[in-house]
């Protein structure tokens, strides 16, 4: 069977290169689309050929592509909301590849429909089930907590995606843990993206160009996680001018500078460089004693601090080649635990135009590590908790576009150590592992337009090859669009996952700020039926299918139900008792939900409006139970509208609704006695320690509903055609909602959620 999966592989490898050879009888138009001023990518515009059905939309890196040309001379158009047309001349001849780079300019005109328009003839063309684009236009829509939007906040508005709080609050996607969702920056996995404050991530909203995320279903491009992906792309810097902003508010400050090293030509010939640094640093503890004393008398205590850096190099012909490293510090104290982790990474990646080859070529290569340690309490006795993982992936990938579809292949390797280090409670010893693997892997993706454009089908195939266990997988995947009318669409996606990471904690955890990583143990592990399992990979198979409506011009109602079978899911023994106990558990879980996004965008005003019904699950062969981040109703409200005759006033507004957590029932308390010390021990004058006799029923219980209203106020003055000032007040929990965190049962007490937080920022952008 993987003789045959590999040898099929090959073939359709083969099928691919012949592709090329197929069409080369047509003259083709390729290029790139630039902002005139910066050089940076235009992304997601279409260009066509005036008076003709021939276009192409371009894709994050500005990238477009118009094949089977008849011969003849045209008029190749752009335009963009916000920038004037573009028109160039081109001479279409046979047999030939023309590559014509198009620059456009900022224009004050505001072009609305013609936005919701090329917004849907993407929309047309594109399967995306399970898929949203964010690009930092919308992120700046969202009431600006700090005085500053940030990714951490936009994605709690996406539907299918339940954050279950604002201290230590992490993101859950359809009914996937922390651990089964992968985050790329540029191509370099990033294992923590939030902060211990769960209102700001590790990225920088200024470097941001576009990021997707992928709630389910996605297509074989992506591997290595059973859930979801959020794949963020960074700008490359000014190729024209140095810039940047500086920027202050209540809770953090930040900088950006940007400009050319090699400036690029008005007509973009010759080679072009620039570079991009920023830095972030929060500074809370220090500020929420005077600002938000009534929180806590010792303040808020969190603290972190961000690097990022690129280097950009860009040829003639739109080849690039890009170099790029982060560094995140986190820090914080609860009581008498100690927690932080560090994160840092490098990597590289490469687009190449070849000058007449149908194929455009592009790749990575980066090395991520991640370090974490908790301690709770002061004593060199009190357990800390350790744990790391560094590792490199690299690929290349090869596309061919036809006229009515494309193909895209590729390959990757990657090798990733772990280390962990824990103590168990009762009785005391030590767990720890070191592990290093290998993954290898390779896909086929075909893209292609039916029935006259009206059916989308995007199959894909991924096989991978985890050394360490050794294990092949064969991963099939299918994405399907069919355009109903001009105003509606139907889609579906469907395929299978496998995924080598686990993580340190349990999804029975409620809080837990440790997060560490481990790779699948290589030792026997059997299923919730006492049956040893053929492989000890974490598995799912997802089915999404939905609607999505043009209402109106500016109005556009999207749905999607889906369903995630998790077969195979691998946790820590958190019950190990002795050190002949297993080390790992195999439990099994299912998702499955439905999700409205209502969105309008049109001037002034921007209306997000998302419900999410959803139902999580986890079966660890004794009961079923729901896991912490099991919320059954979500609601999000986001609303932003530009005041006055000059639009330089903004008012923005978040509302959230979530229908409460589970949680465990207690049942009663007890005097517990350590009899580990020895057969000695004095059980009558000894002080025991108060323990809980917990209901059986795992998270029987459900905690009140969550519910925060966000407000902020924006107004920005323009000093020159590159200069603003702009200032930001905002309020958090406007109407001091007290949240619950979580309840501590041996103190008897409960802690909250963040209170109302008012703030104060200010930027300038030169």
């Amino acid at each position: 069977m993987k003789k045959q999966v590999i040898t099929s592989f090959i073939y359709a490898l083969l099928l691919c290169c012949c592709t090329s050879f197929a069409f080369a009888q047509t003259g083709d138009i390729r290029g790139f689309v630039y902002d005139k001023d910066s050089g940076e990518p235009i992304i997601f515009t279409n260009v066509y050929l005036e008076g003709t059905s021939y276009g192409a939309a371009t894709d994050v890196e500005g990238f477009y592509s118009i094949n089977r040309v008849p011969e003849g001379t045209y008029t190749l158009m752009c335009t963009f909301v916000g920038y004037d047309t573009t028109r160039v001349e081109v001479n279409v001849v046979k047999n030939k590849i023309i590559n014509q780079k198009l620059f456009l300019q900022e224009t004050s005109i505001e072009l609305g429909v013609f936005e919701i328009n090329t917004q849907k003839q993407e929309a047309q063309k594109q399967v995306r089930t399970g898929a949203i684009k964010i690009t930092p236009k919308q992120m700046n829509k969202i009431p600006a907590i700090g005085g500053e939007p940030d990714l951490a906040q936009y994605l709690q508005v996406l539907p299918g995606v339940v954050f279950t709080g604002d201290q230590g609050g992490q993101l859950y996607i359809r009914g996937g843990s922390q651990i089964q969702t992968k985050v790329l920056l540029d191509g370099m996995t990033v294992y923590n993206p939030f902060h211990s404050i769960g209102l700001f991530s590790v990225f920088e909203t200024d470097l941001i160009r576009n990021v997707d995320v992928l709630t389910g279903g996605f297509n074989a491009t992506y591997s290595g996680r059973i859930s979801a992906v959020i794949d963020v792309k960074t700008r490359d810097g000014n190729k024209s001018r140095h810039s940047g902003k500086v920027a202050a508010n209540t809770f953090l400050s930040k900088a950006m500078l940007e400009g050319p090293i090699v400036k690029m030509k008005d007509d973009g010939s010759g080679l072009s460089a620039s570079y991009l640094v920023t830095a972030k640093t929060s500074y809370l503890d220090k500020t929420s004693p005077i600002f938000y004393e009534y929180v806590d008398s010792t303040g808020l205590p969190y603290s972190f601090t961000d690097f990022y850096g690129k280097l950009s190099f860009n040829t003639s012909n739109g080849s690039k080649l890009n170099f790029s490293g982060y560094r995140n510090v986190d820090d914080a104290g609860f009581r008498n635990t100690s927690y932080g982790w560090d994160a840092w990474g490098f990597g590289s990646n490469f687009v190449i135009v070849p000058g007449q080859n149908k194929m455009l070529l592009d790749g990575y290569f980066s090395y991520s590590a991640y370090n974490i340690g908790l301690q709770e309490g002061d004593d060199e006795n009190s357990n800390p908790r350790t744990s790391s993982i560094g590792g490199f992936n690299g690929g290349v990938n090869f596309s061919y576009f036809l006229p009515n579809g494309d193909i895209k292949y590729g390959i990757e390797v990657s090798g990733f150590a772990t280390t962990f280090e824990f103590y168990n409670e009762t009785p005391k010893f030590k767990l720890s592992a070191n592990q290093f693997t290998t993954e290898m892997g390779g896909y086929f993706k075909y893209r292609a337009e039916l029935a006259n454009k009206k059916l989308l089908i995007e199959p894909s195939v991924r096989v991978n090859y985890y050394a360490s266990l050794p294990t092949f997988t064969f991963e099939p995947r299918i994405g399907l669009k069919y355009n109903i009318s001009d105003n509606i669409r139907w889609k579906f996606s469907s395929g299978v996952y496998t995924q080598n990471f686990i993580s340190t904690k349990s999804d029975r955890d409620v809080v837990n700020l440790f997060t560490g990583f481990l790779s699948a143990p290589d030792e026997s592990l059997y299923d919730i039926d006492g049956e040893k399992v053929s492989d000890n990979l974490q598995t799912s198979i997802h089915g999404i299918m939905g609607f999505e409506f043009d209402l109106t011009r500016r109005l556009n109602l999207n749905t999607e139900a889906y369903f995630k079978d998790f077969g195979q899911l691998i946790n820590i023994n958190r019950n190990k008792l002795f050190p002949s106990d297993p080390n790992y558990i195999v439990e099994k879980g299912r998702a499955y939900g439905l999700d409205f996004l209502l969105k309008y965008d049109y001037k002034r005003l921007f209306l997000w409006t998302v419900y999410s019904l959803s139902f999580v699950d986890r079966d660890d062969g004794v009961q079923v139970y729901p896991p912490h981040f099991d919320r059954r109703h979500n609601m999000n409200f986001l609303a932003s509208y530009k005041l006055g005759s000059t639009q330089t006033w903004e008012l923005s507004a978040r509302w959230n609704l979530g229908s409460g957590f589970p949680f465990t029932r207690t049942q009663g308390f007890y005097e517990s006695t350590n009899f580990t010390e020895s057969i000695d021990a004095d059980y009558l004058t000894q002080n025991g320690e108060l323990s809980i006799i917990y209901d059986e029923n795992l998270n029987g219980g459900r905690l009140p509903a969550y519910h925060r209203l966000d407000l902020s106020l924006k107004k920005w003055w323009d000093f020159s055609r590159h200069s603003r000032l702009e200032v930001t007040a905002s309020v958090t929990n406007v109407y001091n909602r007290k949240n619950i965190f979580y309840f501590d049962r041996i103190r008897y007490e409960r802690l909250n959620q963040l209170p109302i937080l008012p703030s104060l920022g200010m930027s300038f952008t030169f």
